[in-house]
């Protein structure tokens, strides 16, 4: 009797990657939640429409807090608050390099209306042609 000659199996063999797969995707969803970053406000609820902007600008976004504290927002990861001067000379020096960025304002509910003009009139002071106040969409029914 001749002997047959066994032929190799050339099969992959993907359990390993399946392994690997599964351990990214927990290391994933654990680490997602913590990129996201900001500043906490309950915005009022308006309905509006979005404001159209270029994809490839970040805007400034300028946040009033609660307890009435300016926190600029432009891919900075600190809430480090500033006062209304700091708010004037960043504002005003972004703008002069970059005259067609958007600058936008978020505010607490519940802050006082006149610490939004306090900071409306500062940024028109520093430039800022106008001012795109940011609202979130009310709840269906409401």
């Amino acid at each position: 009797m001749a002997k047959q000659k066994r032929r190799p199996i050339a099969e992959m063999n993907v359990v390993p990657y399946i392994d690997v797969m599964l351990v990214l995707l927990v290391i994933f969803m654990i680490t997602a939640p913590q990129l996201t970053q900001g500043v906490r406000v309950d915005l009022p609820k308006v309905a509006s429409e979005p404001i159209k902007s270029d994809k490839n600008k970040v805007p400034v976004i300028v946040t009033i807090k609660d307890t009435g504290q300016y926190i600029i927002e432009r891919g900075r990861e600190e809430d480090t608050a500033v006062n209304l001067e700091y708010v004037h000379k960043y504002v005003s020096k972004i703008l002069k390099q970059q005259p067609d960025t958007d600058v936008l304002v978020r505010g607490d509910q519940t802050v006082a209306y006149g610490k939004v003009i306090d900071l409306m009139s500062t940024l028109q002071a520093a430039g800022a042609q106008g001012v795109g106040l940011v609202t979130e969409a009310p709840e269906p029914g409401k």
